[in-house]
């Protein structure tokens, strides 16, 4: 590639992240049918006729931040296990684990798809990528016979996932290292061994439903 297409590849990548940038701070204003290209390329300033260079609709553009998004997501899922042969959970380090740092990079993104309707089916695009590539990248070694694997990978999917959302809607108030700490320290808790202490709420009856 020569320098002159080297310096129109930067320019296009450019105008694009800022494109992009717009249309996420647009959405967290309001509502993504409600937002004009003019809105846009005004924010972003360039001109419609930049915007129109690269897409056709403003749904383009959102579909490119999407895979984007999705294509980091999916890059930061198999940083731990990228360059090993076998992946050993209890000899991983927080150091790591990337989703937390792939979830602030994209904070804007994902406090709009965690506290709006914007996107409604992409949490659960989320969910199903974590399962296809826990089934399609890992085996286990010493499987039990008598775990779904199906369900298996469900189980693991929502609960990064449940944490992802808890992280988001509490305002990203810890660090993106302190939430692979958490993780890791969950993955290697072994919560049957665990003995839990029931609690009450004052003036409430365990029984009371018992015995009306």
């Amino acid at each position: 590639m020569s320098i002159k297409e080297r310096s129109i590849d930067r320019r296009v990548r450019r105008t694009k992240k800022v494109l992009s940038e717009s249309l996420i701070s647009l959405m967290m204003k309001k509502e993504f049918r409600d937002i004009s290209i003019t809105e846009i390329v005004d924010l972003a300033d360039l001109n419609r006729g930049t915007f129109y260079k690269h897409y056709q609709y403003k749904e383009d553009l959102l579909d490119e931040v999407i895979d984007d998004v999705m294509t980091d997501l999916i890059k930061s899922y198999r940083e731990p296990y990228q360059n090993v042969d076998t992946f050993v959970v209890s000899n991983l380090s927080s150091a790591s684990i990337k989703i937390f740092e792939h979830v602030s990079r994209h904070s804007i993104f994902y406090t709009i798809i965690v506290n709006s309707n914007v996107l409604p089916g992409f949490q659960n695009r989320i969910c199903n990528e974590f399962k296809k590539l826990s089934k399609q990248d890992l085996t286990i070694c010493y499987p039990n016979t008598k775990i779904n694997n199906e369900l298996l990978a469900s189980y693991h999917a929502y609960a990064i996932l449940g944490m992802i959302i808890e992280w988001v809607q509490d305002g990203f108030k810890y660090s993106p290292s302190y939430m692979a700490d958490q993780l890791l320290e969950i993955m290697n808790h072994d919560p049957m061994k665990v003995i839990y202490k029931i609690k009450f709420n004052s003036g409430f009856d365990p029984f009371h439903l018992k015995n009306s």
